[in-house]
Formats: structure tokens, C-alpha cells, sequence
């Protein structure tokens, strides 16, 4: 093969670094997670939009600057236009809510999937394309609108089989912080830069950090004697622990001030997700935003909002680590990559019948599949077995009577045409274990 500007061909056939394929089962995977998303988010009762992958680069410059801005996929499009490929959803979300928010009645309870892109380092949890799911809720204030939120995000892990012993909800209060900067008689308008050393607190060295923590007119004792006594911190944050131990989550949640999240944007709760252990990144995060919509519309739009993002990097790997599986996802799994039935073709003469039978039973949702070529009857049914089919008919002379085989099993049914549909329906709910 013709090599192309002195590389070979092989070369441009690699994956680029920090993006995936997604072979069958990987993609079976990938959209098992994401049913189990999209199933918890519309029982708490939120809708999905979706949005562009491409942005003008202002809107991220506008809204998420800093780390995420450094890291964005840019470049200039053919119209001469300053666009990237979107790090995260909310400034979308935020510019749809400004443009549509009159046409919806409060509060706004929207929730996206989708792919995002970030150019760093690719590392164990952290892709430079990842799949997020994104859960937002506008037009409403308070501890139990967070409550809301922050219920949806433990669903979605209980969903997929985590519960107390495996994942925590450090809950936090940037709130709690301005209290702290405000008896210090520190202008608000150095919070960022403060709330960037709490960020790190638990990354950098003692020395550094009481360095940075001077210029703020406190110690490194201060900070940590504050953090270790969070009670009383915040009357939003006690609000919202008691309306979650309401919901009988309580065993979930843990009060730890040293959450702040990176993002200048936050207003006041504030919360990541981790497994117990501490092993890996976060594995969701999120809080509240009541001033963005505001500064990205200039004025014209004025609502509190909270919101979290959950990606499915981390999720996964967590999942890998803890041999954890639901029964939901399990029975996600098999629909994607199991049968129903094989029919086997034991009769040539047979075959117009087996192409209408496949027909007729994918129209009743049944996932059907056949050898489209002649093939000896040994080697349909061990395709048959490789397809993890449940179930294989057997079409031969004696049609329309035939057997029905459990290939689990090994166990015959006698059916006929008639009663083909009754019988193997029986036979699937028997194997499902209903």
C-alpha cells in the first residue's frame, strides 16, 4: 500500500490518545448505562433535550474560563468562525434556558447524555472523550430543590447496584466559606482565588498552602479547625442533610467542607460523589449556580439552578473494580447482546417459511435471527449457542409442527404454528425467571 508523506499506512489507523471504540460489547455496555440514566431521570420527572456539539468559543470563554477553557478542542470553522467542541453541558443548557425559558413552566427539570471533550492528560478515569450524563433544575431555590438533585444522582447509582457501603455524597456549602472570608473582613471578590487553594487542599504541600492561606488573613489552622467542625457552617446545608435523611438517605451523605468544586459559577451547595474507599476521581459532581443564567444573558434572565453531572469513565471503573452488576443493567445487557431464537433451517424447503416466520415474530418484538445461506443442521445450532439464543426452531418436513429446543437446557417443547408464539413466550419467561 501506497505510504503517505514518508509514514506508513498503519499509522493513521491508531486511536487517537484518550478516545475509545466501541466494539459490540462495549457499545452494549455503553447503552446499558445509559438506559439506566435515562430510566431514573424521567421517574424523578425530568425531560431530555440534547444541543450541538460545536459552540462559539465565547460562550465557554464567557462561562466555564480557567482549567476547562485551556483544555478545549478549538479551532476556526470554514465561516471563519471561533468554535470548540463542547467540555461540558451546562453552557449550552444555560443558553437554551435563556433563549426557550418563558415557554416552560417552573420549575425546569431537564436532563441530557451526551459526548464531551477535553484536551488533557489522558489518565486512569479521565478520557479526552467521555460520556456524561447531565441533570439540571431551574426556576427553584432552597434546600429541597438541592435535595431533588442530589436524590436523582444517588438513584442512578443505587440503579446500577452501588449503595452505602460502596459510594459517599460529600456535601458542601461555598456559602459557608463567604461566612468565613466575610469574619475576616476579605472582599468577596478574591472568594475564587481562595476557594482554589481549598480545592487543592488535600493536593498540596502544608507549607505552600499556608503561604497562599496568609494572604487571606488566616492559617492553615484556621481552615482546618473549620473544616473539621462543619456544623452550624451553613443553615442550608443542616436543611438539606435533614431532607435527605427524610428520604431515607442520610446513610449516603457526609458534610465535608473541602468540596468546593473548580468552577467560579457555584453559589452555595455544592457536593461530589466518591466511592468509599477513595480510590478514584469523583464520580458525579455538581451544585448550585443561582447567578449564571444572569451573567451569560446580561440581566435579561434572572432564576436560581442547580445541577450534576455523572460521567462514565469513573462509573465504570468503579463497577470493573467492585464485580458489581444490578439486575436492571444484567437484563439491559442480555437484550442487547442475546436472542430470543434461532431458527434452524433443517429443510430447504422450509426456508420461505422461516423467512416469514422471522417476520411475524420481530413484528411481536422478538429478537430472531437464521442463517441466510444453506448450512448443515450441527452447525446452525452450534451459531445458534455462539448467539446466546435462548431458544432454536427447529423447521423441518414436519412444518408446520416443529420442536423447540432450550439451548440452556437442552430440553424439547412440541409446538405447532399456532400455538408457537404461546409456547416459546412461556418458555422465555420461564428462563428469565419470572
Amino acid at each position: 500500500m501506497e505510504r503517505i508523506a514518508g509514514h506508513g499506512w498503519w499509522q493513521f489507523m491508531k486511536l487517537l490518545p484518550g478516545f475509545r471504540d466501541f466494539f459490540p460489547a462495549d457499545c452494549a455496555r455503553r447503552n446499558a448505562l445509559t438506559a439506566l440514566w435515562r430510566e431514573t431521570a424521567r421517574r424523578h420527572g425530568f425531560m431530555e433535550y440534547d444541543g450541538p456539539v460545536l459552540e462559539s468559543t465565547d460562550l465557554y470563554r464567557k462561562k466555564s474560563g480557567g482549567e476547562i477553557f485551556g483544555q478545549l478542542f478549538q479551532f476556526e470553522d470554514k465561516g471563519g468562525r471561533d468554535v470548540s467542541m463542547r467540555p461540558e453541558m451546562t453552557p449550552t443548557f444555560a443558553r437554551m434556558i435563556i433563549a426557550a425559558e418563558r415557554q416552560y413552566r417552573k420549575p425546569i427539570k431537564w436532563f441530557s447524555i451526551v459526548s464531551c471533550f477535553r484536551h488533557e492528560k489522558q489518565q486512569r478515569g479521565r478520557l479526552r472523550e467521555f460520556i456524561q450524563f447531565n441533570a439540571d433544575l431551574v426556576g427553584e431555590s432552597g434546600p429541597a430543590a438541592d435535595a431533588d438533585i442530589i436524590t436523582l444522582t444517588l438513584d442512578i447509582f443505587r440503579a446500577c447496584g452501588l449503595g452505602e457501603n460502596e459510594i459517599v455524597v460529600r456535601l458542601s456549602s461555598r456559602d459557608a466559606w463567604m461566612n468565613f472570608l466575610t469574619a475576616r473582613g476579605i472582599d468577596l471578590e478574591r472568594a475564587q482565588d481562595f476557594l482554589q487553594i481549598i480545592d487543592k487542599l488535600e493536593r498540596s504541600k502544608p507549607e505552600e498552602q499556608a503561604l497562599k492561606l496568609a494572604e487571606f488573613n488566616t492559617t492553615l489552622d484556621e481552615v482546618r479547625a473549620f473544616i473539621a467542625s462543619p456544623a452550624g457552617a451553613s443553615n442550608e446545608l443542616d436543611a438539606l442533610i435533614a431532607n435527605l435523611k427524610a428520604r431515607g438517605l442520610g446513610g449516603f451523605c457526609e458534610i465535608d467542607l473541602t468540596i468546593v468544586r473548580g468552577l467560579a459559577y457555584y453559589t452555595g451547595t455544592v457536593f461530589e460523589v466518591f466511592d468509599r474507599e477513595r480510590k478514584s476521581r469523583a464520580l458525579a459532581g455538581g451544585g448550585r449556580y443561582d447567578r449564571l443564567l444572569h451573567a451569560l444573558s446580561d440581566g435579561g434572565v434572572d432564576l436560581p439552578a442547580i445541577g450534576v453531572g455523572i460521567g462514565d469513565v469513573t462509573l465504570n471503573d468503579l463497577l470493573d473494580s467492585l464485580e458489581i452488576r444490578s439486575p436492571r443493567m444484567s437484563e439491559l445487557l442480555d437484550a442487547a447482546s442475546k436472542l430470543d431464537l434461532y431458527l434452524v433451517i433443517a429443510d430447504e424447503s422450509r426456508r420461505d417459511a422461516a423467512l416469514q416466520l422471522s417476520t411475524q415474530l420481530r413484528d411481536e418484538g422478538l429478537r430472531v435471527d437464521f442463517s441466510s445461506k444453506e448450512m448443515k443442521v450441527g452447525k446452525q445450532f452450534q451459531v445458534a449457542e455462539q448467539s446466546q439464543a435462548a431458544v432454536a426452531l427447529v423447521l423441518g418436513s414436519e412444518w408446520p409442527a416443529a420442536k423447540l429446543k432450550v439451548l440452556a437446557d437442552r430440553t424439547e417443547v412440541d409446538t405447532t404454528r399456532e400455538t408457537l408464539l404461546a409456547d416459546l413466550e412461556k418458555i422465555l419467561r420461564r428462563s428469565g425467571g419470572e
